[in-house]
């Protein structure tokens, strides 16, 4: 077990900085404070970040960490702090780590002793997901589905039983594939597609697959989200005896009314409306 306080100097450090997903407001005082006291900025895209950074007037040594080369380069960042280098590792756009490399970076640092730290920004999917209009409770972010639709299909197979509300990325030139696999795989269930996020084109459609998919491709351009609701399927294994005798079994042992209601529904998906309607 570890216990590593990001700010005490008996340890070294690394910042996550979240960087914004398009409008550049976003990028924080702190953020930007953070990045002025560092000596050097690792980033998964030197020139999209120096492009940033240059739109602040800052400008700061940088190194590049992607995909392809992130643990030779996490390596080499971790030799760097321990020699008391001041680093922070920004993505293009959003959070390190989240569909994004990071990972393995934050990994070793900590296997290292390196304490990690984020700097709090704008995240898409998190953007998405609470304007969209589907249920926020309870949710499951996938990122990208792989680009072999064999495979896809197979990792919405596994996801078609889910009842929590499930969060996709898409780009452009495979939005349309990727509604009509959703469509066949998941049936026609209820969908949010948002586009250019927090940008002067933003867009929210909503309604369900089937009408999604007769978009026109054309009109949907930048990096997309996609909101997809999740399995609501009523089990009929329990009818309405049973479920008043399974809640007020629940109560008795303890739970409240509402507890127990939510337990029967999230257990059994059963719809709470309907039970709140039949047991008084």
């Amino acid at each position: 077990m570890k216990r590593i306080k990001s700010f005490d100097n008996s340890h070294n450090l690394l910042y996550l900085i979240a960087t914004p997903i398009g409008n550049l407001g976003e990028f924080s005082p702190r953020a930007l404070e953070v990045i002025n006291e560092m000596d050097l900025i690792a980033a998964e895209d030197t020139r999209n970040t120096g492009d940033l950074l240059h739109k602040f007037n800052i400008k700061k040594p940088l190194v590049s960490l992607r995909e392809h080369n992130e643990v030779e380069a996490s390596l080499n960042l971790i030799n760097q702090i321990k020699a008391g280098k001041k680093i922070a590792y920004m993505s293009d756009a959003g959070y390190p780590g989240i569909s994004d490399p990071g990972y393995i970076l934050t990994k070793l640092c900590l296997e290292n002793d390196i304490a990690v730290s984020t700097i709090s920004g704008s995240s898409a999917f998190i953007n998405a997901l609470v304007r969209s209009g589907l249920d926020t409770t309870h949710f499951y972010f996938h990122g990208f589905l792989s680009a072999k639709e064999n495979e896809a299909k197979k990792e919405l197979e596994s996801l078609k039983v889910k009842s929590e509300t499930l969060i996709f990325y898409e780009s452009p030139h495979r939005i349309m594939k990727t509604l009509k696999l959703l469509l066949e795989v998941l049936g026609d269930r209820k969908v949010s597609l948002q586009r250019e996020l927090t940008k002067i084109n933003e867009e929210n459609i909503i309604g369900n697959l089937s009408e999604l998919t007769s978009l026109e491709e054309s009109t949907l351009k930048g990096e997309m989200v996609i909101i997809v609701e999740g399995n609501k399927e009523e089990s009929d294994s329990l009818n309405d005896e049973k479920v008043i005798e399974l809640v007020n079994s629940l109560v008795t042992k303890g739970l409240s009314k509402k507890d127990a209601i939510d337990f029967v529904s999230d257990t059994f998906k059963v719809r709470k409306n309907h039970m709140k309607d039949i047991i008084k």
